[in-house]
């Protein structure tokens, strides 16, 4: 190799780091500011890719990162690989998810619209994107296929901003986990059949072959969940060693089954993540942080390089009548009838109405097209191939259309639609309670004395149980986990309190649910015994807002509950106001106030009791025995009134 050679890799090489440094950058920061303003990652992200390889070439007149120059110039071709490996990581996290007992969970709605509105949409669908569109049959029955799927990575965001709960809530949540896999699967079927005839095969003979594929390529996926299973159970790999071997074994899985049959790989690590997540194994809540490491990473990078792959003629061809003719159709017309035909009698009229409008694509819509897509055009220009595929290219940007019209439309629209329709939670949002012992059960207790449902969350099951069966509200879980996004009701409460023994963990509650709620609704015990000490704790920043004052720490409070302090709830009068309360009460801390309009304010430094007619204080204190027959006649008097109005 002469000198002007090796010029030329450096020179490519350096290209090569420069776009991987660009595409990392671009993909975590556009979900880092989708965290900070509570926005679809999914938009943001494409919004990066777009600005730096389209939007670049039209403003510079070549683009800033060029995947197809990048990844593919020089004899390379890394591009499909890349993508399709990203692809199998989504589906193999999709199966992770997708346990049995949970599609039980979900109900009968959502059963019939995975087996019977699935296929129906994926028939509606082929037909909108074949005459709507303008797509041959080949890349319709594809692209349809793919376009079943709703990401729940977009469904509970939705969910959260509309206080959407019950049985809709429900629906909408688990028809996005199950149908992530499903609608890749459908996508595979049909380009297997289609690659058979575009190759002029005997279908009879090749389509066995292919079941028989498909069923080995679902033996195998399954044969490495039960040997990961076993090797987990079993103890033969460390800790720390788990989530880089989950890794490893899904490329290996994808690759085994590829060297089978083409694009078989993606049927078997579907499998693999099914067989992990029905497995009952003890570590598989840590197992999902690999979704939040490895799989939002990838995510993230298979966005932005779909994006900016994309070229300004390509987006000029895209923005057709005949794109907003599939968009108008998928809709107003597939989305609807499938939802009311395959659940009629299972759903209400008004729920009907709603969920065959709310139907929004996330991540594999987008991820799994595009890889469908690039399929389908090498295959149209394979020497021995019968079909052209001319509707391949339009593939990905109908499927970016898609997503963006589906996220801001239904984002926009959820809430308004879910009042009218009288299906939003009437009720005002509870309480949750992170940490179990007995003085938060007490005080969840009082909380709900007063018509504020509270929620109690630990994951031990021993704490629960006093919880239940005083007949509180419980989530059993971490609720710092992916699961509890999918198990826990976010639109049930909108005040989060940390009351563990654990202070770091508490702040991490609370910096888990600020972003959400906002950090003036998140709340935690002090850090220590003194007033001094917890300055010289986590900053204030790092947690969340102190509970009560400064200085009541978690061992002072159960101390106190254990020495026979109890919580009290006094409504104020016009004669019996907060300072005849505090000097009837001077050791009692004042925990909270429930104003007369329902709002319920949790007090701490700053955050002083403002008091008045009409207010609920809750306060926690020395036994009843200790206090005044003037505070004893003004509890007795709140006992006997009702509730505040709601």
């Amino acid at each position: 190799m002469n000198g002007f050679d090796i010029a030329l890799a450096s020179a490519g090489s350096s290209e090569l780091i420069f776009a991987c440094a660009l595409i990392g950058a671009l993909g975590i920061g556009a979900q880092w500011l989708a965290w900070r303003l509570q926005a679809p990652a999914i938009v943001l992200m494409a919004l990066a890719g777009l600005a730096v390889g389209p939007l670049w070439a039209v403003l510079f007149g070549e683009a800033l990162l060029d995947p197809q120059r990048v990844f593919n110039g020089g004899g390379k071709e890394l591009l499909r690989p890349i993508v399709s490996l990203a692809v199998a990581v989504i589906l193999f996290e999709g199966g992770l998810v997708l346990k049995f007992e949970s599609l039980r969970e979900a109900g009968a709605a959502v059963r019939r619209m995975v087996f019977i509105g699935g296929p129906l949409a994926w028939l509606l669908g082929t037909f909108a994107a074949r005459y709507a569109a303008g797509l041959d049959w080949g890349s319709a029955v594809v692209f349809a296929g793919v376009m079943v799927v709703t990401g729940p990575t977009v469904i509970m965001p939705l969910l959260r901003q509309s206080k959407l709960g019950g049985r809709p809530g429900a629906f909408l949540k688990w028809e996005g986990i199950v149908n992530d896999p499903v609608g890749a699967l459908f996508a595979v079927a049909a380009f297997e059949i289609i690659r058979v005839a575009a190759t002029g095969e005997s279908i009879l003979g090749k389509g066995t072959m292919i079941v028989f594929a498909a069923a080995l390529g679902v033996g195998l996926g399954i044969a490495f969940g039960l040997g990961m299973v076993r090797a987990f159970r079993q103890g033969w790999t460390p800790e720390y060693l788990k989530a880089p071997i989950i890794f490893a074994s899904i490329i290996f899985c994808y690759a085994l089954a590829e060297m089978i049959e083409k694009e078989i790989g993606l049927v078997a690590v579907t499998a693999y993540g099914m067989t992990l997540a029905n497995s009952r194994l003890a570590g598989l809540n840590e197992l999902r942080k690999f979704k939040e490491d490895i799989a939002v990473l990838l995510v993230s990078g298979v966005f932005v390089i779909l994006t900016a792959n994309l070229t300004p003629d390509v987006i000029r061809r895209a923005l057709t009548w005949n794109t907003l003719a599939f968009l108008m159709v998928m809709l107003f017309v597939v989305r609807p009838l499938s939802v009311w035909i395959s659940t009629f009698g299972t759903l209400k009229r008004n729920e009907a109405l709603l969920l065959g409008w709310i139907a929004p694509r996330g991540v594999v819509a987008v991820a799994v097209s595009s890889l469908f897509a690039t399929l389908l055009y090498d295959l149209g220009r394979q020497g021995d191939s019968k079909f052209y595929f001319s509707g391949a290219e339009q593939i990905t940007p109908l499927a970016f259309a898609m997503v963006f019209t589906t996220v801001v439309l239904h984002g926009f629209t959820i809430g308004p639609l879910a009042r009218r329709l009288g299906l939003a939670r009437k009720e005002r949002p509870g309480v949750l309670l992170v940490g179990v012992n007995p003085w938060s059960i007490d005080f969840a207790r009082t909380l709900k004395d007063i018509g504020i449902e509270p929620i109690l969350a630990d994951n031990t099951w021993r704490r629960l149980r006093p919880a239940r069966e005083a007949g509180l509200s419980t989530f059993f879980g971490e609720v710092l986990s992916e699961d509890a996004e999918v198990r826990l009701d976010h639109s049930a409460f909108d005040q989060v309190l940390g009351l563990s023994a654990n202070e770091p963990y508490n702040a991490l509650v609370s910096s888990h649910f600020a972003p959400e709620l906002g950090r003036h609704k998140v709340f935690q015990l002090s850090a220590q015994e003194t007033e001094e000490d917890d300055h010289r704790t986590l900053g204030l920043s790092t947690r969340g807002r102190t509970l009560i004052r400064r200085g009541r720490s978690y061992d002072s409070l159960i101390r106190d509950h254990y020495r026979g302090w109890e919580f009290s709830k006094t409504r104020l009068t016009e004669t019996y106001d907060i300072e005849h309360f505090k000097r009837d009460r001077p050791k009692a801390d004042i925990v909270a106030e429930l104003r007369p309009d329902g709002t319920l304010n949790f007090l701490g430094p700053h955050r002083e009791v403002k008091g008045g007619e009409g207010v609920m204080l809750i306060s926690f204190g020395p036994q009843r025995e200790a206090e005044t027959p003037a505070i004893e006649a003004a509890e007795e008097a709140a006992a006997g009134s009702s509730a505040p109005a709601r």
